[in-house]
């Protein structure tokens, strides 16, 4: 998956022009946050934009599910530590690599009344299914092959073929679990804000007014441990500077996906804390034409050598984050080795020898850029600055902020760029989840890169289940990434997050994505 990070061009220009920047902060990793003293009657939470809809089979960005991860919730649970637990379901056996089979949790009540079946479980998951709904998550369940009730509170999910993955999106938005008489009855208005939901989190959708904020009220009937706070309300505040002065004035209680330009205001404000925690998101550059002059390794590893990565992290993310070695991010390997572990060094000389090597000198690379945020503006220029100092001729293709997302989706939106910056975030702790996708014919594969021998390597990972084995061939698939250079690896960005004074307990992880969250936050004293 991908975001942006949006920061007005006003920020982006100064940085370019050398203005200096604002003083950096102390740049820790935080597990978490302190425990709340008490319960709170309600926090307020700044998000950069509305969500479109909260119909969990579209939930897949940011603003859908910092939501959604509290009213809705899956058969399998992200942890704030990114590891995984039972959800809805109390347990899963797998007796055959192309099968699994969930125990459904007894005594779990919806919203709006009623208790939770393994009918709601197996039409939840058909509804992913559904060619005519068109789910964000086919790349999820696209594997799929039936998903049928098998005991009066057991649900099998057979599979076309062995996915090591699988069971892990399960507790994504991928393995949410609704209500299907309500669903049914509310149609083409499930999740809209004239609709509703009804689900099983520790909060229910209460106020939604367009444009403006939304609601969840807690919910006494939960099943689980009960929410710290009555009301969150979530504001929307698209403009990053209105949205920082809200938590600065105590408008808001806090925030995630706080921007670089942010970190010194908040972190000298005295209003709250800035936190920064594990991650699993990348800031790359993606190859999109291996036709043209890009599409000879040596001009991609060229620019690998000579772009100035720790000056981009310097300027475009205030120096806090660290060099890339790949595209997987670090902590998706939960100790396991990665096939590459050391970031390429700048080496000006070899790039210039390699552009020469290939007959590439004066040839036309062509990048992406948009005035969205430092992650596409400030490192489409580091290439363009990269790409002439070894005798490219780079140009700048601007695109507007409200195309940019066609270069994700639409591969005659990208036929007319060569490389794209694209900050991306993995869903599941696994980094073969950012490999699998360069295997032919895979939506995100946006170079068309295709090799028999990967595809089957791919395979391989995706049919073992054992951690350590399946590690192994990711760290293979790594290196053989690496070596054909399909992304080009820049820099890995932690998730960052402001706690006003008067709340705590929110995790510092991305897992606030799928983790009900909202309901550790409670009273700081």
């Amino acid at each position: 998956m991908r975001r942006y990070l949006v920061v007005p061009l006003a920020v982006l220009l100064t940085a370019c022009a050398g203005t200096a920047a604002p003083p950096t902060p102390a740049y820790t990793l935080s597990a978490s946050t302190p425990p709340p003293k008490g319960d709170i009657d309600s926090f307020t939470w700044a998000m950069y934009a509305e969500p479109p809809t909260l119909d969990y089979i579209y939930a897949f960005d940011y603003p859908q599910n910092m939501i959604l991860s509290n009213v809705c919730e899956s058969l399998m649970r992200w942890t704030p530590q990114l590891t995984m637990e039972p959800g809805l379901a109390s347990g899963v056996s797998n007796p055959d690599p192309k099968t699994f089979v969930y125990t459904i949790r007894s005594g779990v009540r919806f919203h709006r009344g009623g208790e939770m079946t393994a009918d709601d479980v197996v039409y939840s998951l058909r509804r992913q299914l559904d060619p005519a709904l068109g789910s964000y998550w086919n790349k999820a369940v696209g594997n799929v092959q039936s998903v049928t009730k098998t005991g009066p509170m057991q649900v099998t999910v057979k599979l076309k073929r062995p996915d090591a993955l699988f069971p892990q999106w399960m507790a994504t938005s991928a393995g949410t679990v609704v209500s299907a008489r309500s669903a049914k009855a509310m149609g083409k208005a499930f999740g809209a804000a004239d609709g509703g939901l009804d689900c099983t989190g520790p909060f229910k959708l209460g106020t939604w007014t367009k444009g403006e904020s939304i609601e969840v009220d807690r919910f006494d009937g939960y099943w689980g441990r009960r929410a710290r706070s009555g009301k969150v309300i979530f504001r929307f505040v698209p403009d990053l500077n209105a949205r920082t002065t809200t938590m600065v004035t105590g408008e808001a209680d806090g925030g995630y996906l706080i921007t670089p330009d942010s970190y010194a205001r908040l972190q000298s404000s005295g209003k709250g804390r800035l936190y920064f925690g594990k991650s699993l998101t990348t800031i790359n550059l993606s190859v999109t034409n291996l036709k043209g002059a890009i599409g000879d390794i040596r001009v991609r590893k060229a620019l690998m050598l000579a772009l100035d990565r720790q000056g981009f992290m310097k300027t475009g993310l205030a120096g806090i984050g660290s060099l890339s070695a790949a595209p997987a991010p670090r902590d998706a390997w939960q100790g396991a080795t990665p096939g590459v572990t050391t970031p390429v060094a700048p080496d000006l000389a070899k790039a210039k020898q390699l552009i020469k090597e290939a007959g590439a000198t004066g040839k036309k690379v062509v990048v992406a850029t948009s005035p969205i945020g430092p992650d596409v503006s400030l490192l489409a220029t580091a290439v363009q600055a990269a790409g002439t100092q070894i005798g490219l001729r780079v140009e700048l293709k601007t695109i507007a902020p409200d195309a940019y997302t066609a270069l994700f989706s639409d591969p005659q939106a990208r036929a007319a760029v060569d490389l794209f910056p694209n900050t991306y975030y993995l869903s599941v702790t696994d980094p073969l989840a950012g490999y699998a996708l360069f295997r032919t014919g895979d939506f995100e594969n946006y170079t068309g890169f295709s090799d028999p021998a990967y595809d089957k390597l791919v395979d391989r990972a995706l049919a073992e289940y054992d951690p350590a084995k399946r590690a192994a061939l990711t760290a293979e698939l790594e290196r053989k990434e690496v070596d054909q250079a399909l992304w080009i690896p820049v820099a890995e960005w932690p998730t960052t997050m402001f706690l006003g004074n008067r709340i705590t307990g929110a995790p510092t992880t991305i897992s606030y994505m799928y983790y009900p969250w909202a309901a550790d936050v409670g009273a700081a004293g």
